[in-house]
């Protein structure tokens, strides 16, 4: 196995200083680091440049009720620019610097999306964003679980609208479950177990674990 970058070396550091006493981990040997809240992860990515050394930073949220075999960025996004390496001596602080700002974000993130009710009524506030295909689907799913079947049904509606006309596997699997969901959204139970079944699927397809923290009950298996 080829030894890490000096700049890989030097954020790998800098995040087992700042986010690891947050309780975040490592994910596998990557430039990636979790924050495992049972149905929803915090993400602090350190992604590489194709064509230097050096690191941008990604901050974001993943929805377990995706079901995903791989991270996503549901909230979030672009912390900052790429930051350049051009010696340990110049680079060290920088590295720092991507670590703390990505232990704000996760601070905040943890303070936004406590619970269940605290998610939704973020995630239902905020107009999806123009041609994003998720912000309407996990808004719906969210109003669902916390038994506001009028929003569900109008955020899941429109994501129906905009997940509609494709043949692209994904998207119709998506469409499909968006119809399911509206079709479900007078029935909070159906929601729950739905979603539990989902979030329990994607921590084993994710290699997670057991859940470090509460799962609200909604979202547990029975």
């Amino acid at each position: 196995m080829a030894a890490p970058s000096p700049a890989s070396r030097l954020i790998t550091q800098a995040a087992r200083d700042v986010l690891r006493p947050l309780g975040l981990r490592r994910r596998g040997r990557s430039r990636t680091w979790i924050d495992d809240h049972g149905w929803w992860l915090g993400v602090v990515e350190f992604q590489p440049s194709s064509w230097s050394q050096g690191s941008y930073l990604n901050t974001a949220v993943m929805w377990l009720w995706q079901d995903s075999d791989h991270l996503e960025f549901h909230v979030g996004g672009r912390e900052a620019g790429h930051e350049p390496f051009e010696d340990e001596a110049q680079f060290t602080p920088l590295a720092t610097g991507l670590a703390r700002r990505g232990a704000e974000r996760i601070t905040e993130y943890r303070a936004r999306f406590v619970d269940l009710p605290s998610t939704a009524r973020h995630l239902t506030a905020v107009p999806a964003r123009r041609g994003n295909l998720w912000d309407n689907y996990h808004a719906g799913i969210a109003a669902g679980l916390t038994g506001d079947a009028d929003t569900a049904r109008d955020r899941l509606t429109r994501a129906v609208q905009r997940l509609s006309g494709t043949d692209v596997p994904w998207m119709v699997r998506a469409h499909r479950n968006a119809l399911d969901l509206r079709d479900l959204a007078e029935d909070t139970d159906a929601v729950h177990a739905w979603a539990a079944e989902r979030t329990a699927s994607c921590r084993g397809k994710l290699k997670l674990g057991p859940p470090p923290a509460r799962i609200p009950e909604g979202l547990l298996l029975s």
